[in-house]
């Protein structure tokens, strides 16, 4: 089914590329119990679905460090390997249990550089069908301002339906 998706023309509205690369995700993914191979696909599918997207994945909780992500499945250049909870945006996100849409991550309290290439992001905390945060999902841009409500949103909805 992948070698259909890298074939497929996107719509150019960015709510109907979300709705048609979610439809493609849950397709490819119809039957596989992996965390991993979800983790892993979610970020390929969605990093070669959007130009603007530079960094594109995940940041798991780690299970033998309390209140702690390491770094997970993701597209994109060298990420930072661990973050606390409460630090940079993807810590705000996991503390908080909130996504986190920041237009300029120069301007954000903390701000975690694991690229200076970055701009903008957006972070979605994933829980699982128990509702426990497993891992936040972590979208950087080169460029200002490069996410909105319709890319939060969107990401959420994706996140809801393959993680819990």
């Amino acid at each position: 089914m992948a070698e259909a998706f890298n074939e497929l023309t996107l719509p150019a509205e960015k709510a109907e590329r979300y709705a048609t690369v979610a439809e493609e995700i849950a397709s490819v993914l119809d039957g596989e119990p992996n965390l991993t191979a979800r983790m892993a696909t979610v970020a390929s599918m969605l990093a070669a679905s959007f130009d603007t997207f530079f960094w594109t994945g995940f940041y798991v909780v780690d299970p033998q460090k309390e209140r702690e992500l390491v770094v997970g499945p993701y597209q994109g250049t060298l990420g930072c390997l661990r973050i606390a909870f409460g630090r940079g945006v993807c810590g705000t996100a996991a503390a908080s249990g909130q996504t986190q849409l920041v237009p300029d991550v120069h301007a954000f309290p903390g701000h975690i550089a694991c690229d200076g290439l970055s701009a903008s992001e957006v972070v979605v905390p994933v829980f699982d069908s128990a509702g426990q945060l497993i891992a936040v999902f972590d979208v950087d841009s080169t460029e200002l301002a490069a996410f909105d409500e319709v890319d939060a949103q969107w990401l959420e909805k994706i996140l809801k339906a393959t993680f819990s």
